[in-house]
C-alpha cells in the first residue's frame, strides 16, 4: 500500500500555510466563504484552516480509491493531529495552518478527531464499492451530523467566542440543521457515489423498502421522506435560534455573527429546496454569491436579515 501523503495538489499550494488554507476555501465556492472572509485576520485564518482540513479529509472519503487506502489516509491525518497537540512539527502546510489555530484559540483535539471519525463513516467497512452510508438508522445519521458538522461548530465557537452551555447548544443544533440541509441539497450527487443519507425510519414511513440510492430517488414516495427530513432540519434551526436567544450566548450574539449569517443563508436554502419540491432533483437550488455577501455584511454590522 502506498504511504499516505498529507499534502495534496488540491489542498496545499505554494505560499504561507494561511494562504494555502485560504486558497482552498476560496476555490470551493462554499457558502461559508463570505462570512469567514469578513472576520478579523487571525480569526479568518483559523476558520480557513478548519475549513481546509474539512475539505481535505472529505476529499479522502469521496474521491475514487480503495477503502483500505482511504482509511490509511484518514489515520495519517489522525496521527498528524495528535502530533500537533504533542508539540510535534507539522508535516504539511495545512498541518501548519491548523497548528496556528490550535495554539491561538485552544481548539479541542477531540473535535478535530471527531471530524475524521465522521468522514470514516462514509467509507465502507469492507472493500466493496460504493459509499459507507446507505439508508442509515436515524441515530446513526445524527451521530454522523454531530461528527462532520457539530464538530465544526464546536471548533468555530472557540474562534468566534468562548464556549458555554448555551453557545454549545447553538453550535450543535445549527451544525445538524446545516448538515441535514446539505443532505437534501445533494441527493443526486451523493447517489452518484453510492450514498444515501435519508434515514431508514423515514424511508420505512414512506413505504420505501430499498436502500439503493438510485431506486430510492426514483421512488414515487421520495417526496414524503424528504419533507420529513426537511421538517427535522427546521426543528434544528428553531433549536439553534432558541439557544442563541437564551443564556449567556444572547449577550454575545455580536461575536457569533458569522454563525448567524450561516444560519440565515442555509435556512433560505432549505426553504427554497422545499419550494422546488423533491421530484425534479436535477434542478439545482443555490444561494448566490451576491446574496451570501450581502447577508454576511448585514450580520457583521449587527443587522441580520430575516431567513
Amino acid at each position: 500500500m502506498p504511504q499516505p501523503s498529507l499534502d495534496s495538489t488540491q489542498s496545499d499550494t505554494a505560499g504561507s500555510p494561511a494562504a494555502a488554507a485560504a486558497a482552498v476555501t476560496g476555490r470551493s465556492g462554499s457558502t461559508f466563504y463570505w462570512p469567514m472572509l469578513l472576520l478579523p485576520r487571525s480569526k479568518r485564518a483559523a476558520m480557513f484552516a478548519i475549513y481546509a482540513f474539512c475539505r481535505r479529509i472529505d476529499d479522502i472519503a469521496d474521491e475514487p480509491g480503495e477503502p483500505a487506502e482511504k482509511r490509511a489516509a484518514l489515520d495519517a491525518w489522525r496521527t498528524e493531529i495528535r502530533g500537533l497537540y504533542a508539540g510535534g512539527a507539522p508535516s504539511s502546510s495545512l498541518g501548519a495552518a491548523l497548528k496556528g489555530a490550535i495554539e491561538r484559540y485552544g481548539l479541542p483535539r477531540g473535535e478535530l478527531e471527531a471530524l475524521i471519525d465522521g468522514m470514516a463513516m462514509d467509507i465502507p467497512a469492507d472493500d466493496s464499492n460504493g459509499g459507507g452510508m446507505t439508508g442509515p438508522a436515524l441515530p446513526t445519521l445524527r451521530l454522523y451530523c454531530r461528527r462532520v458538522a457539530g464538530a465544526v461548530g464546536m471548533l468555530a465557537i472557540r474562534v468566534f467566542d468562548r464556549a458555554d452551555a448555551s453557545t454549545e447548544a447553538f453550535a450543535l443544533s445549527l451544525g445538524e440543521a446545516l448538515q441535514l440541509t446539505n443532505i437534501l441539497r445533494d441527493l443526486t450527487e451523493d447517489a452518484e457515489i453510492g450514498r444515501l443519507y435519508l434515514p431508514r425510519e423515514l424511508l420505512d414511513d414512506a413505504g420505501i423498502g430499498s436502500s439503493d440510492p438510485a431506486t430510492v430517488l426514483a421512488h414515487p414516495n421520495l417526496p414524503q421522506t424528504c419533507e420529513a427530513l426537511a421538517s427535522l432540519a427546521e426543528e434544528r434551526f428553531a433549536e439553534a435560534r432558541r439557544a442563541l436567544a437564551e443564556g449567556p450566548a444572547a449577550g454575545r450574539r455580536g461575536s457569533l455573527w458569522a454563525a448567524v449569517a450561516m444560519m440565515v443563508l442555509y435556512h433560505r436554502l432549505l426553504v427554497r429546496l422545499r419550494a422546488r419540491g423533491w421530484r425534479d432533483l436535477d434542478r439545482r437550488v443555490r444561494v448566490g454569491k451576491r446574496e451570501c455577501a450581502l447577508v454576511a455584511v448585514r450580520c457583521a454590522l449587527g443587522y441580520p436579515p430575516a431567513a
